[in-house]
């Protein structure tokens, strides 16, 4: 049967162009579905919104070229310290240091705005030949009938594919639509985002501060500005986040200390609530899940994007392979191969960020004595934090070739 396009990917945030510009670079014809309208994304102003891309990440989004439109905007992570304490107070005896210096491929990642990588990635995929963009569209039904899968649009109009792809966020439609069912909860936890003007530099050193009601992240982005992931419990971040700037800055100072100087908001703040929520699978017939319409976790290791790209590289590297050797690339069996490469790996990840937060996120006299030993232990062991490194870089496990920075 001939359809109006090999796969629709709903979903025009970051990992559904990623994925579109992987797949037209592969041969398939493939159409995005995005609620936004043309040119809503990528606006000037910052929104609060930054990514500690993973090495392997920026090689991704180098060979699908993207990149190139982002360098410019980035900050290296050249080092990542990690310290446990209490607000006012500082951090404890103990501090974990990773230094890219220790590994030979470059910085650990990159931190890069919302706004960039989603103006580069619109960019690329309305530029690209086999990619077509429906913006300012929605998808209020799909069906699956023998080899074809269709889409039904808010505006009557319908889609027929080999295959959906949705990219769609934690409330997945997507998902809900193939009966997908999700797990998860709610961690009692809300982010308050903003970016920080400070008076010194911060040298590309990300700091990772572990304080009873949330970790407290403080990234580094061009110039003497920093994003902050400051997480708190959803009552008290409601408190905070509803004081007048000078009071708010007042609550951040004892959490951020002076190391940086004299602080300042820059821009808008935002909050986030934190929530686990994971798809029970992440395939069905002829429909895969990515990203966060997968998984969502924890911001605690800052992997989110990151396993969403890892998805997309995984995604794009079996269809690909699928179809050389003559495949029905939207097949239930060649989409379990994508499940069973990112399922254990998301898993891992799942219980690790569930385990940190749990472990850091009290106050238990016993268990800060028992991390501070930890966080120095590991720090003195070179062979072990070497590989703490290379896992931040997102370098380690079985990485799809795009990751990898080759081509599929």
């Amino acid at each position: 049967m001939t359809t109006d396009t090999d796969i629709v990917i709903v979903g025009g945030g970051l990992n559904g162009p990623a994925l579109a510009l992987a797949l037209g670079d592969a041969g398939f014809d493939v159409t995005v579905i995005d609620a936004l309208q043309a040119g809503a994304r990528g606006e000037d102003a910052f929104d609060g919104r930054g990514y500690a891309l993973a090495l392997a990440s920026q090689r991704l989004l180098k060979a699908i070229g993207v990149w190139g439109a982002v360098a410019e905007n980035s900050t290296p992570l050249l080092e990542i310290r990690i310290s446990d304490g209490k607000p006012g107070t500082g951090p404890g005896p103990f501090v974990l240091e990773f230094d890219h210096a220790e590994i030979d491929e470059g910085p650990m990642g990159y931190m890069v705005e919302d706004r960039f990588l989603s103006r580069a990635l619109a960019g690329a995929v309305e530029a690209h030949p086999r990619v077509t963009v429906l913006s300012g569209e929605t998808v209020v039904a799909q069906a699956v009938e023998g080899s074809t899968a269709t889409v039904t649009l808010a505006s009557g109009r319908t889609l027929s594919a080999r295959l959906i792809v949705g990219c769609d966020g934690r409330a997945s439609g997507t998902a809900r639509r193939a009966g997908i069912d999700r797990w998860g909860h709610d961690y009692g936890q809300t982010a308050l985002v903003c970016a920080i003007a400070h008076e010194h530099p911060h040298h590309g050193v990300a700091h990772q501060f572990f304080m009873p009601p949330g970790p407290l992240a403080i990234l580094p982005l061009p110039g003497n500005r920093s994003s902050i992931v400051w997480t708190e419990t959803t009552e008290d971040a409601a408190r905070v986040h509803a004081l007048d700037e000078a009071l708010y800055l007042d609550h951040l100072r004892p959490r951020f200390g002076d190391f940086l100087g004299d602080i300042s908001i820059a821009g808008e703040r935002f909050t986030y609530p934190l929530n686990l929520t994971v798809a029970e699978r992440f395939v069905d017939d002829r429909v895969a899940l990515v990203g966060d319409a997968a998984h969502g976790m924890h911001p605690i290791a800052g992997q989110g994007l990151n396993a969403g790209l890892k998805d997309v590289g995984a995604l794009a590297e079996i269809l690909t392979l699928a179809k050389r050797r003559g495949e029905d690339f939207g097949r239930r069996d060649v989409l379990d191969r994508y499940q069973q490469w990112r399922r254990f790996d998301v898993m891992q990840m799942v219980l690790a960020t569930e385990g940190a937060n749990r472990l850091f996120s009290n106050d238990n006299p016993i268990l800060r004595v028992a991390r501070d030993v930890g966080l120095g232990l590991i720090n003195a062991m070179p062979g072990i934090r070497r590989g703490f490194i290379r896992e931040a870089a997102g370098l380690t496990g079985d990485l799809p070739k795009l990751l990898e920075g080759r081509q599929i």
